[in-house]
């Protein structure tokens, strides 16, 4: 879905990010998510040694680098377990609030500080790898050791797993209308969630104006944000 978007307006947006308790906004075009998710992809890949079928542990908020991470574990074929058990996780990424949850796994560990700008730890956490000083260096482009399966599990979440297919099937089954701009305040711990989130409106062509912490935004605040960023459906 990714390659699709590429191949057709890359300079669009793709993913607008607000965080309603620090204020953050970016905005990702298709082309800079695309490069994020390479990298991140030959960060897992090359650094961390992991191979189609792997498991890991995504202990991450609805974030624009959790949609980074998410897409880069489906570039690799690894098997991104939304909220999965890290011991049972062959790698774990984790935020800054689930770290002690996160040692658990004896695979790799990174760390996300999930700072604005996507900044790095004042102080690298003990026994992570620190995300925002690994990922910069690495490759622009990515391609996979192995060819993906799409009939292999992709992702977890919710007690369900499904395959590459059948979450591209999903998504464009229940994506809004073709290049609707939507606006969510849901998690990214339920598939809903992630639909709404990522995966419907990069299925369809559209956008999604990603909302953490939107319940500190009064009812004028976001009818303000849906007009100011063209917003045509709201999911909360």
């Amino acid at each position: 879905m990714l390659d699709e978007a590429l191949r057709g307006d890359p300079g669009r947006p793709l993913v607008t990010f607000y965080d309603d308790a620090t204020g953050e906004r970016v905005e990702l075009s298709v082309a800079t998510l695309a490069n994020w998710v390479a990298k991140t992809a030959n960060l897992l890949q090359g650094d961390l040694g992991a191979e189609p079928g792997d498991r890991v542990a995504v202990l991450l908020p609805a974030h624009w680098q959790t949609a980074v991470w998410l897409l880069a574990c489906s570039a690799v074929g690894v098997v991104a377990d939304i909220g999965g058990d890290p011991a049972r996780a062959d790698l774990v990424v984790t935020g800054p609030d689930t770290l002690d949850a996160a040692r658990a796994c004896s695979g790799e560990r990174v760390a996300l500080a999930l700072r604005p700008l996507g900044g790095r730890f004042p102080q690298p956490p003990e026994g992570f790898l620190d995300y925002a000083v690994e990922v910069p260096g690495q490759g622009d482009r990515f391609a996979p050791f192995v060819p993906v399966d799409p009939d292999e599990v992709a992702l977890a979440v919710g007690g369900e797993e499904l395959t590459g297919a059948e979450v591209v099937t999903k998504a464009r089954a229940e994506a809004a209308a073709p290049g609707a701009r939507l606006l969510s305040g849901l998690g990214y711990d339920t598939w809903q969630g992630l639909a709404a989130g990522l995966y419907a409106p990069l299925a369809t062509g559209g956008s999604v104006v990603l909302c953490r912490h939107l319940d500190r935004l009064d009812d004028e605040g976001l009818a303000q944000r849906v007009e100011s960023e063209r917003v045509t459906a709201t999911v909360r």
